[in-house]
């Protein structure tokens, strides 16, 4: 089958179009930018024609495109089959004529920069004949050195016949140069962007950030560079086209993969980004499904984490595009996977389905042992709190278990349950010969702008705090962020109607700042303070666990 010519073929002769098919029988030697012959062949046709003519020439010397543009504009095809490799070229070069007469225009016009750099080809040739010649403006890449402005050579040569270059060796040298440039990642990690816009003043984008960064390291990236800014929300681009274009260059220049939008993007913000870069687009949301596609251990788990990635991921099928098939594999594509996404709506739909009534059973098991744990009158309480806050070491060491505790976010996201003995330190504590038994709970940590995905998912895993007596709530105290995160903490268990449930806070980690930092917090929040990784502050905290207990009326506010 023929190679087909794109670009503005309407209106040319069945001849003409011959003539231009020729140009694919063309090759040129791969130590070769351009041969004579070709050149003088594009520009005799586009003289002839008044139109632009273009090749895409791969480093075999092969042509693999042929384009017909107007007289002073050229169409280049999609490229997205020409593959990049971290930090590399694109593998071919872009050789077109230019029709202009007038020698103070600039032999490569602007746009044809961009697309250099944008594009990340390995070169762009413009021809022109001359009395008796042809000349040729050549230009390509050089390390950009932390520059916003592209960063690109140009080379004038008056005579193509005269001239030798080896651009075998030329685009090595070139690529090595670039690649130096790069910041260098380990081969199993990935590199992104993080852009965070802001339209409001009342959101502290530096703690917003910071989060964000947290994120990207609990998922496995690598932050290599981080964009913010505070303006209104563009509701095609999110951060508008002129600084997408922008920010995609910036990317390409420092060899990230992946840019990490701070905010949930809307289905048709998304389609827009992806169809402007090849870079993999992830937004807040699907980081922190991810996060959890890779800490779910129990099959529970797993069924939640795959019923929210589908739900989140079902009105982006509707806008399905080249973008959808960047999300397969490592970061934002885990869980699923891009086989299922790609079943369809109606199948999506039946899965979702399926996956409900799964996990309606696994509620139905949750609330039998619920009504065991009542029969044998043992009492729950739940430890919850900001994630990454030390919940899990403090349950670690309360019941001398080896639930997994990491310094990152969502250490833990299925829930534990063990018993713990509580010495009683009540004197009205008589049916209990010096103390009792009480179930403790590790649950997941809550997040702020938790996708409204997980929030349904979990709804069977969260149910335990319904039934808890007490709910101790574990602050950083050594955060300074503590106070915000607490409140966060507090606005989502208000939304699920927990906010009148009984609460003990307990700052954590006091071992880490001084005592004149703690008190402040500790006063402010009613609360006790401990080390669990010290073993500081654990017999106060038990006494304050039993004189709560006894004292509670759970009808008062069990809403299960």
């Amino acid at each position: 089958m023929a190679a087909e010519i794109s670009g503005n073929t309407k209106g040319l002769a069945p001849s003409e179009l011959r003539s231009i098919q020729r140009l694919f029988q063309r090759s040129v030697s791969h130590s070769e930018i351009v041969s004579l012959d070709l050149a003088r062949e594009m520009v005799s046709l586009a003289e002839t024609l008044r139109r632009r003519i273009g090749v895409l020439i791969n480093r075999q010397g092969r042509i693999e495109e042929v384009m017909v543009g107007t007289k002073e504009i050229l169409y280049i095809p999609d490229l997205g089959r020409y593959r990049l490799g971290r930090a590399r070229l694109r593998n071919v070069r872009l050789v077109f004529t230019d029709l202009s007469k007038d020698k103070t225009q600039a032999a490569i016009p602007f746009d044809v920069y961009a697309d250099l750099e944008r594009l990340r080809l390995d070169a762009v040739v413009s021809l022109r004949s001359a009395p008796n010649r042809t000349s040729m403006t050549y230009a390509y890449l050089i390390p950009a050195k932390g520059s916003d402005t592209a960063a690109s050579v140009t080379e004038e040569v008056r005579d193509l016949g005269a001239y030798e270059l080896n651009f075998d060796e030329f685009i090595e040298s070139v690529e090595q140069s670039l690649a130096a440039e790069v910041v260098q990642l380990a081969s199993d990690e990935i590199g992104a962007v993080l852009v965070g816009v802001y339209d409001s003043k009342e959101v502290d984008s530096e703690t917003s950030m910071l989060e964000l960064r947290e994120l990207a390291r609990t998922a496995g990236v690598k932050i290599i560079d981080e964009v913010v800014q505070h303006r209104r929300i563009d509701p095609k681009t999110f951060i508008g086209s002129g600084k997408l274009q922008e920010l995609v260059l910036r990317c390409l220049r420092s060899g990230a993969e992946v840019l990490i939008f701070d905010a949930e993007l809307k289905p048709s913000q998304w389609r827009s980004i992806t169809n402007s870069t090849e870079l993999k687009v992830i937004d807040r949301s699907m980081l922190i499904l991810d996060i959890f596609a890779q800490r779910a251990q129990s099959s529970d788990g797993r069924l939640q984490v795959e019923l929210a990635q589908l739900k989140y991921n079902l009105p982006r099928l509707v806008e399905k595009d080249a973008g959808l098939s960047r999300l397969s594999g490592g970061i934002g594509g885990r869980g699923p996977g891009e086989t299922k996404l790609e079943l369809g709506r109606r199948r999506i739909r039946d899965r979702i389905s399926e996956l409900e009534r799964r996990l309606s059973k696994v509620r139905e098991s949750r609330d039998f042992r619920r009504g065991r744990r009542r029969e044998n009158q043992l009492q729950l309480v739940s430890i919850v709190g900001y994630t990454n806050v030390g919940k899990s070491t403090l349950f670690n060491l309360l019941t001398g278990s080896q639930v997994l505790a990491e310094n990152k976010l969502f250490a833990t996201l299925d829930p534990s349950q063990r018993r713990l003995f509580v010495p009683s330190t009540s004197s009205e504590d008589h049916a209990h010969s010096g103390g009792r038994t009480v179930i403790v709970s590790d649950t997941v940590g809550f997040i702020r702008k938790l996708p409204q995905e997980l929030e349904t998912a979990f709804r069977a895993t969260l149910e335990e705090l319904y039934d808890a007596a007490l709910l101790v709530h574990v602050v950083d105290a050594s955060d300074s962020d503590a106070i915000p995160k607490y409140k966060a903490v507090r606005r989502i268990l208000e939304q699920m109607n927990l906010g009148s449930a009984p609460e003990l806070v307990v700052c954590n980690k006091i071992d880490r700042v001084s005592s004149e930092q703690v008190e402040p917090l500790r006063r402010e929040l009613d609360a006790i303070g401990v080390s669990a990784a010290k073993r500081i502050g654990m017999g106060e905290l038990l006494a304050e666990i039993d004189a709560r207990i006894p004292h509670m009326n759970r009808a008062s506010y069990f809403v299960g």
